[in-house]
């Protein structure tokens, strides 16, 4: 990196940190430190709801995975990556007709309500594990436009903006985070349209969109497997979920319904990145934005890192705020049956400190960024039977563990690639991905209904969770 190129960027870097620290408001107390509420007790509107989730869902990563898999299978890849996104209308279907049918007010409590206190901590662990993902993934993202990996630039430039991050979350949690987002989508908007304003023009939009063939071995797998995870994948995320209780819910509905559309089409358009570099023989080396950007100049490079900053913040605080409240509300309710009268700020503050720090070891330990997606995404495939068809039970803790916990041991042989060869669905890259979530979904679904059966033609199978 030159020197002027340096100045410039973390210059930007500075200026962003004390931009968003000053205007996040403040809170304090719990109802806005936890649930998003203003100063005066109110919920989040429905138009800052809806950028909310749009850009806390556009992951530094996810636009990072959409151009790379863009150059390397055309606009197949950029619609594999982009169907992820149709996740977020599932879950808002999902959680309004939770609302509206069981009056749950969280995906927990609703997980209590039918399969019990065990299953709820099971699924505490997945969203643990799920929000430990967000933070190295999109903090090694940002790393990677102020130097390589191995070189101090990326590492500092990483630690640094999480340090950014965590400090205007500790001001404000969630109302914090919510707040942050509508300024965070609207930068992140213009600065893309100037992106595409240096690919577009030199690159027919025709050919953009027909590059790539719709074969199992050139993408399409990924876009199945994609196509499957939209049904279980949405749920262990509380960044998305958490935004699903906090305005009523036809609001809710209608703001995760447009953020929806608007995050595959962002994806997709931004994929557009991708096909470029494989068009102009650019090697994108695994970060094909940068690649992209330093091929077009340093101001192709700096909108490229501005985009990359506000998608990556927009989602570390947002997964700050969740982990706070994870673990300060929800599990302290779980363990003692009751939520806590008046959740403590200190607790949620010291869980964002822990996990600034712990977040970020797998980064240094130079983990590729898409298996936070594809791996996690594997393991949960078993939430898809529990959401989808929970209206089949009143009380069956057995039909969530033998769901979820199925899925995660596939997920777990899949990743050790322990699976049988016959397993796989085609011979792409993906082919196994692919076998393990369409057989492993059957799996699941079958575990589900196990207990169903056993319980029309035996009787109630022996409760599982009397000791918690």
């Amino acid at each position: 990196m030159s020197t002027s190129q340096s100045y410039l960027f973390w210059g930007f870097l500075a200026v962003y940190g004390i931009v968003m620290y000053l205007l996040s408001p403040r809170s304090k107390n719990a109802e806005s430190f936890y649930g998003g509420a203003d100063a005066k007790g109110q919920p989040v509107g429905q138009w800052p709801l809806m950028m909310s989730i749009f850009i806390s869902w556009i992951f530094a990563k996810s636009v990072t995975n959409a151009a790379n898999l863009g150059e390397t299978y055309g606009i197949v890849g950029g619609l594999a990556y982009a169907t992820y996104w149709l996740s977020i209308p599932v879950a808002g279907y999902v959680i309004y007709l939770i609302r509206t049918q069981t009056g749950a007010k969280s995906l927990q409590d609703f997980i209590v309500s039918r399969f019990g206190r065990l299953a709820a901590l099971g699924f505490a662990v997945a969203i643990l594990i799920r929000l430990y993902n967000e933070i190295w993934s999109n903090t090694a993202v940002v790393g990677g436009y102020f130097g390589n990996v191995g070189e101090t630039g990326y590492y500092a430039a990483a630690v640094v903006f999480t340090l950014i991050t965590l400090a205007y979350s500790l001001k404000g949690g969630l109302r914090s985070s919510i707040f942050t987002d509508v300024i965070q989508a609207i930068v992140f908007v213009v600065f893309v349209a100037a992106v595409l304003f240096y690919v577009l023009p030199v690159s027919d939009t025709g050919t953009l969109l027909t590059t790539g063939t719709f074969e199992l071995g050139s993408g399409l797998d990924l876009l199945l497997v994609a196509a499957l995870q939209i049904f279980s994948y949405p749920f262990h995320d509380p960044v998305l979920t958490d935004r699903g209780f906090i305005n009523n819910e036809r609001r809710m509905l209608k703001s995760f319904m447009i953020a929806g559309a608007l995050g595959f089409v962002t994806i997709l358009v931004f994929s557009f990145i991708g096909i470029y570099a494989q068009l102009q023989g650019i090697e994108g080396g695994g970060n094909a934005p940068a690649a992209v950007g330093k091929a077009m100049g340093l101001g192709a490079l700096f909108l490229m890192s501005v985009v990359m900053m506000t998608s990556a913040g927009s989602t570390l605080d947002s997964t700050f705020s969740s982990l706070a409240k994870s673990l300060a509300v929800d599990l302290p309710g779980l363990l003692r049956k009751v939520h806590p009268a008046a959740p403590s700020l200190r607790v949620g503050a010291l869980v964002m400190i822990a996990f600034a720090i712990l977040g970020n070891l797998p980064m240094f330990a130079g983990t590729d960024i898409l298996k936070a997606t594809t791996i996690s995404g594997t393991m949960v495939m078993g939430l898809a039977p529990v959401f989808l068809f929970y209206r089949f039970v009143r009380w069956s803790p057995w039909s969530f563990h033998l769901s979820f916990w199925s899925g995660v041991a596939l997920g777990v042989i899949e990743v050790l690639g322990f699976l049988p060869q016959s397993w796989a669905i085609g011979t792409g890259k993906y082919a196994m991905l692919l076998g393990v979530n369409a057989w492993g979904l059957l799996i699941c679904t079958a575990a589900f209904f196990v207990p169903l059966v056993f319980q029309a033609f035996i009787g109630q199978p022996r409760p599982l969770d009397k000791a918690i």
